[in-house]
């Protein structure tokens, strides 16, 4: 455990959760801070990587072991030691989930929407492509009609072919609206996202990790493990807040969204403790040929640019 109390109440919260979700965390791990460095680890480092959030041995094996059946991972054996890395699979659901993390703002919205009609579909394929799309960021519109104010339409056709929906969806893009946000369109996007339930989660993630902000901000020196242990419960708990997220632009959101609030709070703390973070990775993982490579281009441009 930390010296610094809003660190272990955080470390407390996520072992206190049931099932502790190791799997997840381990995929934050990899996205955040092992994919930027190669790739690739050592299992043994992994596991003393993980030992201070309080994860057994047994648990990160079967996790491992979960991840690589679901097609997350793949192993390589060297001698008696097993590596793990992402798939290109992996690596793919990785930079989907990823990339809004760590983006440095959205694109302007032009006022343009997406709609998909889902009515031709057959019940079990409708489900299944509402939920992906859902996750994507669209909300119900309407019966059977899905809509989102920015999507990428690369995304959105790869999807559609994923599903086995593309010859079976209708895809309709309307044109910009000179008022982007009307009142009755703000009312629909309160029903179609929840945007309410939202906005507490993102308060909720606020109260926990500012006083975490301010004992770090208040440290000379903070330890190399404290703010590993900091940056990757911060991306875990952001990341996971995000994937509820559908990013709509700042007119069809309320004034006081709680979620610009926490954006900044996120990349604050991030760019606080990264640099030392990165120390004790190094420290503290293995890969076949020694240290850990140093971290990729892309990770220095993480939220902006990352001193």
């Amino acid at each position: 455990m930390s010296s610094l109390a809003p660190l272990n109440h955080l470390i407390t919260r996520f072992q206190e959760q049931t099932p502790i979700r190791a799997s997840s965390l381990i995929i934050t791990l990899y996205g955040d801070a092992i994919e930027p460095h190669g790739g690739t680890v050592w299992l043994g480092s992994l596991i003393n990587l993980l030992e201070p959030m309080g994860i057994n041995e047994r648990l990160i094996r079967t996790s491992i072991f979960r991840l690589t059946k679901e097609g997350w991972l793949t192993a390589e054996k060297v001698g008696r030691r097993s590596y793990y890395s992402l798939t290109g699979t992996g690596r793919r659901r990785f930079e989907k989930a990823f990339k809004r993390v760590y983006s440095a703002s959205l694109p302007a919205w032009n006022g343009a929407w997406t709609l998909v009609l889902l009515a031709q579909l057959d019940a079990t394929k409708r489900k299944a492509v509402r939920e992906e799309l859902e996750w994507q960021g669209f909300g119900v519109m309407g019966a059977n009609l899905l809509g989102c104010p920015r999507t990428d339409r690369a995304d959105l056709a790869a999807t559609l072919r994923e599903q086995d929906a593309e010859d079976d969806c209708i895809v309709f893009e309307t044109h910009a609206q000179e008022v982007l946000a009307s009142k009755a369109l703000r009312a629909q996007v309160r029903e179609s996202w929840n945007i309410e339930e939202l906005g507490q989660h993102y308060s909720e993630f606020i109260r926990l990790f500012r006083p975490l902000w301010q004992a770090m901000k208040d440290l000379d020196a903070p330890s190399p493990q404290d703010c590993f242990l900091a940056r990757t419960l911060l991306i875990h708990e952001y990341r996971r807040l995000l994937l509820r997220d559908p990013q709509l632009p700042d007119e069809l959101l309320p004034g006081d969204w709680e979620g610009r609030a926490a954006r900044q709070l996120c990349r604050n703390l991030y760019r606080l403790v990264q640099g030392r973070a990165e120390e004790y990775l190094a420290s503290a993982l293995e890969t076949a040929d020694g240290p850990l490579p140093d971290a990729n281009e892309s990770y220095y441009r993480r939220f902006g640019g990352l001193g």
